[in-house]
């Protein structure tokens, strides 16, 4: 028996319309969906059942036919849709879900990181950390950004990322009985000397400005890490350090 499959081949399409508007911030919010492209990125998505739609191009025997969400596409339309400027083969359409913890022990939070690649490298490696949860500052850059999407290397849907108001979270944080630390060049001590704790938050801030006033008020102890020469660091590899420190030493 042949089961014949959906097939779109143009892109005034009302789907192909609707999914095209995924490509804004409140696009994606409204529908409480987002694009991702590409094989790895999509089998991820299906381990952790996110997964609406998976657009396939037409006429190839790709490895995800066997799934009942399948719908084939023309190029024009996976064209329409992509980001890339290299011509799209696979996509798939995927669910905006919060993640749910039960016991926050390592937290990171981002306080204004704007730069995509920034903030996929970030949630990638609290992933590869066992870090529980990340929090996003309202002036973050969006999490379903297709550069943040693809740096995340499907690592987001492993993670639970909110947003909320970091002055509050952190308060509420310490109530949990977290240790929470800021990041300063100001007013701070090197890691090595930090007050220790098995259960911690850790702040890090916008590329230009870092941690804002407001947000290091809040934290217990402000860190910085030891460098023989420059200042400061990239906030993705300052944050790769200080996970590594604060869950390994």
């Amino acid at each position: 028996m042949v089961i014949k499959m959906k097939t779109i081949t143009s892109v005034s399409n009302p789907l192909v319309k609707a999914w095209k508007k995924l490509d804004t911030k409140k696009g994606r919010r409204e529908a409480k969906e987002f694009l991702i492209e590409g094989e790895h990125l999509i089998e991820e998505a299906l381990r952790y059942n996110r997964v609406q739609h998976i657009l396939l191009l037409e006429g190839l025997d790709h490895k995800f036919l066997s799934y009942d969400n399948v719908i084939l596409v023309s190029q024009k339309v996976l064209d329409e849709l992509s980001s890339t400027i290299s011509k799209a083969q696979m996509m798939a359409v995927c669910t905006i879900e919060e993640k749910a913890v039960e016991i926050r022990n390592r937290v990171v939070l981002l306080d204004g990181v704007q730069d995509p690649g920034n903030l996929g490298t970030i949630v990638r490696t609290a992933v590869s950390f066992g870090y529980d949860q990340v929090i996003l500052s309202k002036e973050c850059v969006d999490l379903y950004n297709e550069k943040v999407v693809r740096s995340t290397q499907g690592a987001l849907f492993a993670m639970s990322v909110v947003i909320k108001d970091l002055p509050e979270e952190i308060k509420t944080l310490k109530q949990e009985g977290l240790m929470v630390y800021g990041t300063s060049l100001h007013e701070a001590v090197f890691m090595k000397n930090r007050k220790k704790a098995q259960r911690v938050a850790l702040v890090l801030g916008n590329e230009g400005s870092g941690v804002s006033d407001v947000v290091l008020h809040e934290c217990d102890q402000n860190l910085m890490i030891e460098m023989d020469q420059f200042e400061s660091l990239n906030v993705a590899v300052a944050a790769g350090i200080a996970m590594y420190t604060l869950r390994y030493e």
